[in-house]
């Protein structure tokens, strides 16, 4: 039995879809185990924007600091991304990100036995795939253009005499970087004791760098099997022989598009979740923001063909990373697979034989299977 506080930010497009039914599947959760769970809600993304003037205020951050977890829907609506937004959603994840010290993006990717025919992979090629993707989420591109800019170096499009030119601003420091392969190493430690420090160190002066800090960390860790792989090479192994992978650690951008790529051996981004974390601590645990990776798709949002799996999955891992429940993490995972296993499916994975059933139908088929 447990007392826990959990703010809620469901965001934009199907983000309050899919995070409702993690909410129905924690409740579950706290009637089996006796645990009570209290959620603050706040803006996020869009909806904040509109209503108050920024994509997530100083007021939610607090409270997000203040609580025990972070369960996080998806920001972002309909956008060309021209750079005529004043005010860009996705500023409230980069926020979120610096401003708590969300440096760890963790991905597992485990394909269900009953999903192999869901990915366009062939299910031999897929058969006991099992791999974490550790993203380092504060440095790299996505951070170049925040304040204050680096001397000489900003991130920005600019009027030259040629026309306009673009530039961003790509730097880790070794502190950084060593920090992150640790946490690649140590998660090694409680799987098959594999690592792949991916990069692209035949260009990149980060890379080479990155490289250099891997190849010093990956010497304490005698244990642990190593090796470096271009990020090029990383994309197509992980569509040849991703069995061959344990755990993969990456820099920002890179871990972003892996891991969308590595989606599809699940069959669909609706099936995997994320957890970010940082150095901040709390009562139960570390403090942690959970979210599934598949962002707000406003185009299906409202129809209830989400798939809040990768909502329900990460709120098992907030379970087990943020308060340190770890037999109840695990039910939520059993409860998914005997879900899939009995035939139900999202309009995502649809396949000859399945139930279809729709966003809200998915999460109370695995509440109740949860509370059988």
């Amino acid at each position: 039995m447990g007392n826990y506080t959990i703010t809620v930010l469901p965001g934009d497009g199907i983000g309050p879809e899919v995070t409702e039914q993690a909410i129905l599947v924690l409740n579950a959760i706290a009637r089996r185990y006796q645990h009570t769970f209290t959620y603050h809600r706040r803006l996020v993304g869009v909806a904040a924007i509109e209503a108050e003037g920024v994509a997530i205020s100083d007021e939610s951050l607090e409270i997000c600091q203040q609580s025990d977890a972070i369960l996080f829907g998806a920001v972002g609506g309909i956008s060309n991304y021209d750079g005529s937004d004043k005010v860009k959603p996705e500023e409230a994840l980069f926020k979120l990100r610096k401003g708590l010290q969300f440096f760890a993006n963790l991905r597992p990717v485990k394909p269900l036995k009953n999903l192999l025919s869901a990915s366009t992979l062939k299910p031999e090629v897929l058969q006991g795939t099992d791999l974490l993707v550790v993203r380092e989420l504060t440095g790299g591109l996505y951070y170049g253009h925040l304040e204050p800019p680096v001397p000489g170096k900003p991130s920005e499009i600019r009027q030259t005499e040629h026309g306009r030119e673009a530039i961003d601003t790509l730097i880790y420091t070794e502190t950084e970087i060593e920090r992150i392969l640790r946490v690649a190493f140590d998660s090694a430690r409680d799987r098959k004791q594999k690592v792949t420090s991916v990069d692209k160190a035949n260009v990149l002066s980060s890379s080479v760098l990155w490289r250099q800090v891997a190849n010093r960390v990956a010497s304490e860790y005698p244990d642990v099997t190593f090796e470096n792989l271009l990020v090029d090479a990383c994309a197509m192994h992980l569509l040849r022989k991703p069995t061959s992978f344990d755990v993969i650690v990456t820099e920002n951008l890179f871990g972003d598009i892996l891991t969308d790529e590595a989606s599809m051996l699940a069959g669909s981004m609706g099936m995997l979740p994320s957890a970010s974390l940082g150095t901040h601590k709390t009562a139960h645990g570390r403090l942690g923001l959970y979210e599934p990776i598949h962002g707000s798709a406003p185009d299906i949002a409202g129809q209830g063909k989400a798939n809040p799996i990768a909502a329900i999955l990460s709120a098992a891992m907030l379970l087990q990373y943020s308060l340190g429940l770890k037999d109840e993490a695990a039910a939520i995972e059993d409860a998914v697979t005997k879900t899939i296993e009995a035939g139900y499916r999202t309009e995502d994975l649809r396949e000859a034989g399945a139930r279809i059933i729709n966003t809200q139908q998915m999460g109370q088929k695995i509440a109740a299977t949860l509370l059988q």
